[in-house]
């Protein structure tokens, strides 16, 4: 598992939609954006410095684990660790991948996984206390820009550094405990 933050930067995968990148190429290099094609699954998603974005590297036959349950025991790590870190509760919504916040909504976190010989890359990015702002160049996975939120927009931003080492153990531990 790896834990970091990307420069702005937004990312296509194998479900990426040219009608879901609102600029031009030459109008992402004068803004500093680069844009990245990926063989992840999903359409566009935006990174940007203060989120929190994990790549997990699992290898699903040695662990006995098919695809479903890793992206299960994926969510299920996520939902608890922000429960547990920030007291907010995350759901899934059953037409469109990721973690929003109940009552909202709001996605908080977009996932794209890819598996290939039974291992797992990439992962997930949580919206920590970047601006969002470079989700407006996008529609991110087909939706809008203003679907997204952060922990900065729902006023949960103080102590973020130290939050985010306490995040990440938690959904370190989690996962962990949930393989086979």
């Amino acid at each position: 598992m790896l834990f970091l933050e990307h420069s702005p930067c937004l990312t296509g995968g194998i479900g990426a939609k040219a009608e879901n990148l609102l600029v031009s190429k030459e109008r992402l290099e004068t803004l500093g954006v680069h844009l990245v094609t990926l063989p992840r699954g999903g359409d566009f998603t935006a990174h940007e410095p203060g989120q929190i974005v994990g790549y997990l590297h699992i290898d699903l036959k040695k662990r006995n684990l098919s695809l479903g349950d890793f992206l299960r025991n994926l969510n299920e790590s996520l939902v608890v660790a922000v429960k547990r870190t920030w007291g907010l509760t995350l759901v899934e919504n059953p037409k469109a991948p990721g973690l929003y916040t109940e009552g909202t909504n709001k996605k908080l976190i977009s996932e794209g996984v890819y598996a290939k010989s039974y291992f797992t890359s990439f992962g997930f990015a949580l919206n920590g206390i970047n601006t969002l702002g470079t989700f407006s160049l996008i529609n991110p996975c087909g939706a809008r820009a203003s679907d997204m939120i952060s922990l900065e927009a729902l006023g949960l931003s103080e102590g973020f550094r130290e939050k985010r080492k306490e995040f990440v153990l938690q959904f370190s531990r989690h996962f962990l405990s949930l393989l086979p």
